[in-house]
């Protein structure tokens, strides 16, 4: 989505910055001021200033129980005896579920098939009752709506709600109180709410300061809206906290009005962000709360010299996926390699590649021969191996050493596939 001006602030949006104040007070000592801390390290690479806001550190670590409570706080006393039904992938859940137990409300959370077990089993864990319904966030929203029609209670949607996107835009007041200097923010995008609430709070506090999404490349709904386009939204994306059909009508009008720019992102470049957020600033991070660094990797120059704020807005993150995602960022960087070499089938020639990767300084991971099951004539031998080298370098230095040692080795797993 091409760079487009900032519209004036001079007409009636559908929430205003007297409504974000009011979140803020609402909200209050119930939720955290999270820190907003500059990386020195992330903004030498990237050729800018950049400041973290750490959302990820929350109760339910994300952001989304800002909007979620301040939606809870105005409800009468009959909603809350009648009690309140939201569908999610997760955050939201568990800012819901983690407040109406605060506040003695029942709660219902519907979460779609495929939901990470950790952001089920920490929505249960918030005694709220957890229906799993729906092969997508759409179809477990139409169940979560007929839900709360069958049932008389109210609904508490995860972006397409004045007072959740009031919530949401309470993170913008603190990041400028915190750093004024602040002209640029690069924010997720899955249904709106939170890049709604903190444009309309940016824009009214520093109306020069420039706001960029950052949307998933498989779920581009935001861009399409926006720019027209028909870019296809399909298939499992790491950033399942922002992989949104259909944006909400509310947050796409404040968008439309509001952001600069969209910048769609790659499950490469999601992985990367999660990674570097791992190994520079030891947080974790999932991938929808990764997105805004994965854009800046994606096209640094476009940030070069500014004074940028990030929204880490979670870390729910399966512990399996984070070690999956570490280990393909090692296979990228050339550290962890799988090799295949064509051996002859006799003693010592195991030994004698064992000896080359030691005097090359490579560590040898896993191994295993093949004898069976190989294209290879019936006296050799395929040697599958996964070894560790410092970086890309080093590699290409190994292969040298393999091929000059008479070894026909190759990299069958070199190149991991990307959308």
């Amino acid at each position: 989505m091409p760079n487009q001006p900032s519209p004036s602030l001079e007409v009636p949006l559908p929430i205003t910055l007297a409504d974000v104040r009011d979140a803020a007070a609402t909200i209050r000592g119930a939720t955290i001021v999270t820190e907003c801390n500059e990386s020195r390290t992330l903004g030498g690479i990237l050729g800018c200033r950049v400041w973290l806001k750490f959302e990820n550190l929350q109760f339910t670590s994300s952001f989304k129980e800002r909007g979620a409570l301040n939606r809870l706080q105005a409800l009468s006393p009959d909603q809350r005896r009648r009690g309140v039904v939201a569908m999610s992938a997760g955050n939201h859940a568990q800012g819901v579920a983690y407040h109406a137990r605060r506040l003695g409300i029942p709660a219902v959370i519907v979460m779609p098939i495929g939901t990470p077990m950790v952001k089920i089993e920490n929505t249960r864990r918030h005694e709220a009752k957890v229906i799993i319904s729906g092969a997508t966030f759409e179809e477990a929203a139409e169940f979560a709506c007929a839900h709360a029609r069958a049932h008389d209670m109210t609904l508490i949607h995860p972006y397409d709600d004045p007072l959740v996107i009031a919530g949401q835009g309470t993170i913008a007041l603190e990041m400028l109180e915190a750093v004024p200097a602040l002209d640029t923010l690069v924010v997720p995008i899955g249904g709106g709410g939170l890049i709604s609430g903190m444009a309309v709070a940016a824009k009214s506090v520093k109306p020069d300061l420039r706001i960029v999404g950052a949307q998933a490349g498989l779920y581009p709904s935001m861009h399409n809206a926006i720019s027209g386009t028909r870019l296809p939204t399909r298939g499992d994306t790491l950033a399942e906290g922002i992989a949104v059909k259909v944006p909400g009508r509310i947050t796409t009008e404040i968008v439309r009005r509001l952001v600069d720019d969209i910048m769609l992102v790659t499950e490469d470049q999601l992985e990367r962000a999660v990674s570097m957020l791992i190994s520079i600033e030891k947080t974790v991070v999932e991938g929808a709360g990764a997105a805004g660094l994965a854009a800046m990797l994606s096209a640094p120059e476009r940030f070069a010299g500014r004074n940028v704020g990030l929204i880490l807005t979670g870390g729910n993150i399966d512990t399996r996926l984070i070690a999956s995602v570490l280990t393909r960022e090692l296979a990228r960087e050339g550290r962890l390699t799988q090799l295949a070499i064509d051996i002859v089938d006799r003693p010592g020639q195991l030994a004698a590649v064992a000896a080359l990767l030691a005097e090359a300084g490579a560590n040898i991971v896993e191994v295993s021969h093949q004898r069976t099951f190989s294209v290879l004539p019936a006296k050799g031998t395929l040697l599958e191996l996964v070894i560790e080298t410092r970086d890309r370098a080093h590699l290409d230095d190994v292969m040298a050493r393999l091929g000059a040692s008479g070894f026909k080795a190759w990299l069958p797993g070199r190149r991991i596939s990307t959308i």
